[in-house]
C-alpha cells in the first residue's frame, strides 16, 4: 500500500521523467514507483523548470533545498540560539533579528523563516515564545485588502457553481468537508461525509494547516477515488490547497458561502455524532488513531431513519456495487 509523501530519490525522478514523457497519467506513476500520488504531484509542481520537469534538474534543485535547509540547522547552535530568544523576549521580530544577526557581522547569521521555524516549533514543545510576536504568530490582515476574511481563499469556486445534480443526492460521490478542533488547540480531526450514502471518514491532523489537510483528505478519499466527484468545505484557510486536492482526486471543489452552515448540513450533523465521542473539552493529542477508527465504524455502522434504517456502510457498498455493474454493462455493450 503506498505511504504518503516522502522524498524522491535521483533513480525515481529519472523514472517519473521517462513515465511521463510516455503520457502515463500520475496514478501509473505513483504506482510504478509504489509511492503515494500526491507525491508525484507535489515533485512535479516544485522541481519543474521553464522547459518543464527533466529529472536532473529536478533532483539539483531538491538537493539545494535539502543543503539550505542543513545550513540553517548547523547555524542554530546553543549560543545563537540563546541570543534570538534573548531579542524575541524584547519583541524584535525575526526579521529584525535576522538583519540585526547580518548587519553585526555574527558568522551564524540565520533566515528569518528559520526564526520563525524555531518558533513554531518552541510552541509544540509547549513554549511561549510566539507570544512575543506582535499578532502572536497570527497573519495579520488589514480589511481593505482583498485577502481579508474568509471566503477569501484564493481561485476558490462557490457552491452556486456546483452542478444540480449535487443537491439531489442521486449519485454517489458528493462530500461535505469540515475540520473539528481540539480543546486548547490540540490538533484536529479532518471529517469527509458522501451526501447520498452518509458514509464518514475520519482523519487526525497534529495541526488545522492546509498542508496537513491536504494529506489527509487525498490520503482517505484515494481509496475511493472513482466515487469522489465533488468536494464541498467551508472557507477555512486549511482548505487553501483545494487546487491540488481537487487535482489529486479528480474532482471539482467548491466552496459554501461564508457563515452559511446550513449549505453544509449534513456535514454539521456529522459534526455533531463525532461530538458524542470526542467533546469540545477533549484534547485530540490524547486521541489515538485506532480511538478514531472506532468511531468512524460506530457511525457508518448505525441504522439512519434517512436511509429506511440501513446504515452509511451498507448504502454505500450497495450503491458502489450497481455503479460498478452498470459501468460493466455499458463498457460491454
Amino acid at each position: 500500500m503506498p505511504q504518503g509523501y516522502h522524498h524522491l530519490d535521483r533513480d525515481q525522478r529519472c523514472q517519473i521523467y521517462t513515465l511521463k514523457e510516455r503520457g502515463d497519467s500520475l496514478t501509473a506513476i505513483a504506482q510504478v514507483l509504489e509511492v503515494h500520488r500526491s507525491s508525484v504531484f507535489r515533485e512535479l509542481r516544485r522541481n519543474k523548470g521553464r522547459r518543464g520537469y527533466r529529472y536532473k534538474q529536478a533532483d539539483e534543485k531538491a538537493q539545494a533545498r535539502r543543503d539550505m535547509a542543513c545550513q540553517e540547522k548547523k547555524k542554530m547552535t546553543l549560543p545563537i540560539i540563546a541570543l534570538i530568544e534573548e531579542k524575541l523576549r524584547l519583541q524584535w521580530s525575526p526579521v529584525q533579528i535576522s538583519g540585526w544577526l547580518k548587519k553585526s557581522g555574527y558568522k551564524q547569521a540565520v533566515s528569518h523563516e528559520t526564526i520563525y521555524q524555531h518558533i513554531w516549533q518552541d510552541k509544540r514543545d509547549g513554549g511561549s515564545l510566539y507570544k512575543e510576536l506582535r499578532h502572536h504568530g497570527k497573519k495579520y490582515n488589514k480589511r481593505s485588502k482583498g485577502t481579508a476574511g474568509r471566503g477569501c481563499i484564493s481561485n476558490r469556486i462557490d457552491i452556486k457553481e456546483r452542478p444540480l445534480i449535487v443537491e439531489k443526492k442521486s449519485r454517489l460521490g458528493d462530500w461535505e468537508l469540515d475540520t473539528i478542533v481540539g480543546a486548547s488547540q490540540s490538533g484536529a480531526i479532518v471529517s469527509m461525509v458522501e451526501r447520498t450514502s452518509k458514509l464518514t471518514k475520519l482523519a487526525k491532523v497534529s495541526r488545522k494547516n492546509a498542508e496537513a489537510t491536504e494529506a489527509a483528505l487525498v490520503e482517505n478519499l484515494t481509496p475511493v477515488r472513482e466515487f469522489v466527484h465533488t468536494l464541498t468545505a467551508d472557507n477555512g484557510k486549511e482548505f487553501s490547497n483545494h487546487q491540488s486536492i481537487g487535482y489529486a482526486l479528480g474532482a471539482d471543489f467548491y466552496f459554501a458561502t461564508p457563515y452559511h452552515s446550513w449549505e453544509r448540513g449534513l456535514n454539521e450533523h456529522t459534526n455533531g455524532l463525532v461530538r458524542q465521542y470526542f467533546p469540545k473539552s477533549q484534547r485530540f493529542d490524547l486521541v489515538s488513531d485506532e480511538d478514531l477508527k472506532k468511531v468512524e465504524v460506530l457511525l457508518n455502522n448505525r441504522p439512519r431513519k434517512i436511509l429506511n434504517f440501513s446504515t452509511p456502510q451498507e448504502v454505500f457498498t450497495q450503491l458502489s456495487k450497481r455503479a460498478a455493474a452498470s459501468r460493466l454493462f455499458e463498457s460491454s455493450s
